[in-house]
């Protein structure tokens, strides 16, 4: 049996500790969502807590884990009668990322069910983990409905399984934990707003620090049984100090005005809904019971607030979650002057991130910073968040914005400068992006199978029934009327007797349903001195930021390629953060000639590798351009409007679907957009048809032709 290292043995990360060790004092709180960088021991974290929750009494041979002195009245095993029990020690299950719907919330047989009447029933990860912990790693890279289905059972501490009318419920509570590395995508904010506590999480700048983590993981790989033993006693010290603290939390009382505290704390920070009013009171009292008291202090709703609001407050498009410390100081200083009654005087054990007795990580966890001491002290991503628009006045939020263009820069007035080879000399700064809008929907036509999303359509394990057909190994959704019609003509060759429907295996049909797909939106944008007037790029800026929040909406995966200069490059590799696609764009500076045809080809080649990886997922090419084409030109050789040309008609012959968004713009205009969407066989839009509120907009399908040869 693998030893799991020492959760006292832990270096930093107080936040994280501290948010793990609350849960397993108070379930209720709603678990962690752990965000952070990649090797930053989440994962050992998560698991080592594990170990010091206390042990449970269960009913032997019970697969649903019921407590012996309240047994679930619903439970499949029961009825379970009132009475001693065996105990054991609380489970860690594990939610792979390619987990099934039946693997997490248990599997029916309903062949059984529909030949026999009988309820056959293999719980799932969900069973397992009643009244332990379920920790679901890379949560942000689950499907879409597995993540629903996860949520839902935490939320109502019970699991439904539904097949065909036939239907199963047991109890499902457990301490969730997820794990995420936002480069890799966002959750949604109803989603976040699921999990009760969040924690950021980065390596430590310290030097010292550092060095001691590496000094006990690698003693702990060359002898796990050996350091486990040396931290066994902080180990039994924590354990038992989370029990005290759960026989505590019953007589913690939360007066009225700790509930004004984290009522105007709330409402401060403009969270929608309630949940977050509820997590922090939660929170704030498992704070006090971990401190060792019975009444809910000033402290113990800032360490509260700290971990139950930073991923709820309102927020723009791609903003990282976070919480303003001085804001939250000034909303209790307020408070604080409008009720002046003081808290009792906190001792010098109190507190949740004192030292000493208090410390959740023990005599050598390293230095603590009380609740929201992680959040604090976390390092800053190494990439600046982009400039977004406030969604009320529709300023950037950028302190080195450029003073507004002199006349001869506005738009139509700009021309391209070649500067050079490469047109380095032409480079402009970049400019913010205008404020964002709600975009027309933008498909890619016939039918795929792709990852579960919101775009094209696509058949799917969820959505419409559209027809039936022979199962494709485990059945999981019966098309009840499909297989009643298989087997009523063979009922008098089965020796049907009395009501009953003789059913057989070849007899079973599954529904075939419709749903929608996510796709793969590459962006092609023009970034050359044609399209540097600060106005119009600030538009065009604001267009493709608008696209990117509807890709992040339907769950695509977002790419980007800029082409200025000399070449393009590929500024983005396709991903799910659509929130790193914004920053990239959000520093894109614009000059130079423009090498279109190298910014068709690089995308060519981009969907080229992404087809390999992944063939299911198909792709939108989305250019956004004025069509213009100018580049050095070798003597006798094709011009760039020429190559342009051919590299578009190379990837119409390849099947993608594709869009050009229009960016001329003035009194005078060439239709070069239009005549490259022809190439492309795709479809052109402007700036103004592409939002959804625009009375000239028509309703467009994207296009695409399967054959090459077929004219444009």
């Amino acid at each position: 049996m693998t030893t799991t290292y020492p959760f006292s043995a832990i270096v930093g990360m107080d936040g994280l500790r501290l948010a793990l060790l609350l849960n397993a004092v108070s379930p209720a709180v709603g678990g962690v969502l752990v965000r952070g960088e990649k090797g930053t021991a989440k994962s050992t974290a998560v698991r080592a807590i594990a170990s010091l929750l206390p042990e449970v009494d269960v009913v032997a041979g019970c697969r649903f884990s019921c407590d012996p002195a309240a047994p679930d009245p619903s439970c499949p095993d029961g009825p379970h009668e009132p009475g001693t029990g065996e105990a054991r020690p609380a489970r860690m299950v594990e939610l792979p990322v390619g987990a099934s719907e039946d693997r997490l919330v248990g599997a029916l047989d309903i062949e059984r069910a529909l030949s026999d009447g009988v309820k056959a029933f293999e719980p799932g990860l969900l069973a397992d983990a009643h009244r332990g912990v379920l920790y679901v790693d890379e949560v942000n890279l689950l499907h879409d409905h597995l993540i629903d289905l996860l949520l839902d059972a935490a939320a109502m501490g019970a699991s439904y399984v539904e097949r065909e009318g036939v239907s199963v419920r047991h109890a499902a509570r457990f301490l969730l934990v997820g794990t995420m590395n936002p480069e890799e995508g966002e959750l949604r904010p109803q989603l976040l707003d699921r999990f009760g506590l969040t924690v950021e999480v980065a390596a430590s700048r310290d030097t010292e620090e550092r060095v001691e983590v590496v000094r006990r993981r690698l003693a702990y790989d060359e002898d796990p049984e050996g350091f486990a033993a040396r931290w066994a006693a902080d180990e039994e010290a924590l354990r038992e100090r989370i029990a005290a603290a759960r026989a505590l939390l019953p007589r913690v009382g939360l007066g009225d005005r700790a509930l004004r505290q984290i009522a105007a704390v709330c409402a401060g920070f403009e969270v929608d809904g309630m949940r977050a009013d509820i997590v922090t009171a939660r929170t704030a009292t498992a704070l006090a019971a971990w401190a060792g008291r019975t009444d809910v202090r000033t402290e113990d709703v800032r360490g509260a607030a700290l971990l139950s609001l930073p991923h709820r407050r309102r927020r723009a498009p791609f903003d990282a979650p976070g919480l303003d410390e001085d804001k939250l100081d000034e909303i209790l200083r307020r408070f604080e002057e409008d009720d002046p009654e003081p808290d009792p005087d906190p001792g010098p054990e109190d507190g949740p991130g004192g030292s000493g007795p208090d410390d959740p990580g023990g005599p050598e966890g390293g230095p603590q910073e009380g609740a929201g001491g992680g959040a604090r002290e976390q390092a800053p991503p190494a990439e600046p968040e982009p400039s977004v628009p406030d969604q009320r006045t529709g300023e950037h939020g950028t302190a080195d914005r450029e003073p507004d263009p002199a006349p001869a820069d506005q738009d139509g007035g700009a021309g391209e400068s070649d500067g050079g080879a490469g047109g380095a000399g032409g480079e402009r700064a970049a400019v913010g992006a205008a404020e964002p809008f709600r975009t027309r929907r933008l498909d890619v036509p016939g039918l795929g199978e792709g990852a579960a999303g919101r775009r094209s359509r696509a058949r799917s394990a969820h959505g419409r029934t559209t027809g039936a057909r022979r199962p494709r190994g485990t059945l999981s959704a019966l098309h009840l009327s499909a297989t009643v019609r298989a087997a009523a003509p063979h009922q008098l060759a089965r020796g049907r007797r009395g009501p009953g429907l003789v059913v057989r295996r070849d007899d079973l049909r599954e529904a075939v349903r419709e749903g929608r797909e996510g796709n793969l939106v590459l962006f092609v944008v023009d970034a050359s001195g044609s399209m540097a007037a600060r106005k119009r790029m600030s538009a065009i800026k604001g267009a493709v930021l608008s696209l990117l929040l509807d890709a992040y909406q339907r769950r695509d995966k977002v790419g980007l390629i800029t082409f200025r200069g000399a070449d393009a490059e590929l500024a983005l590799p396709p991903t799910s953060s659509v929130d790193a696609a914004a920053a990239r764009l959000e520093r894109l500076p614009t000059g130079g000639r423009t090498p279109l045809a190298a910014g068709l080809l690089k995308a060519r080649e981009v969907l080229r590798v992404e087809r390999l990886r992944d063939p299911a997922r198909r792709p939108l090419l989305v250019v956004v351009t004025d069509g213009r084409a100018t580049e050095a030109r070798r003597s006798g050789g094709p011009t760039p409007v020429e190559r342009a040309g051919r590299a578009a008609r190379m990837l119409a012959g390849d099947g993608v679907a594709s869009v050009v968004v229009d960016c001329e713009s003035g009194p005078v205009r060439l239709g070069l957009a239009g005549a490259l969407a022809r190439e492309l066989r795709g479809t052109p839009v402007t700036l103004d048809e592409l939002r959804a509120d625009s009375v000239t907009a028509l309703v467009r399908d994207v296009r695409t032709v399967s054959n090459p040869r077929r004219a444009a």
